[in-house]
């Protein structure tokens, strides 16, 4: 199971100090954590409320299926990139491979 980050002064600090992935899909920002914990960053220019927040659903859904597999615990930001349509097949392969070549993965 993980927690949402839901205060700014979180989303700051991985902002400010944490490293970030690129993958084709998404960009992933980290830091070692006491738990494992998601925040979610998708701008207006993705689309309408609606649009955004099935993006939300899909990042989600990506990160509890990638869940699992994850060594130790941190603290995650997921920011997608602007796309024409947006899959969660197409953001769990991003996010696995992207964990991967950092060996948080297994």
């Amino acid at each position: 199971m993980y927690k949402r980050l839901k205060k700014n002064s979180d989303f700051q600090k991985l902002f400010t100090r944490g490293k970030k992935i690129f993958s084709p899909a998404l960009t992933v920002l980290y830091l070692p954590a006491k738990e494992n914990t998601l925040g979610l960053c998708v701008s207006k220019k993705h689309g309408k409320s609606v649009k955004r927040n099935r993006i939300k659903r899909l990042l989600r859904e990506a990160f509890r299926a990638v869940l699992p597999r994850l060594k130790g615990s941190h603290a995650f930001i997921l920011i997608p990139k602007q796309a024409e349509e947006y899959t969660l097949a197409g953001f769990e392969k991003s996010l696995s491979s992207a964990l991967k070549r950092e060996g948080l993965v297994g």
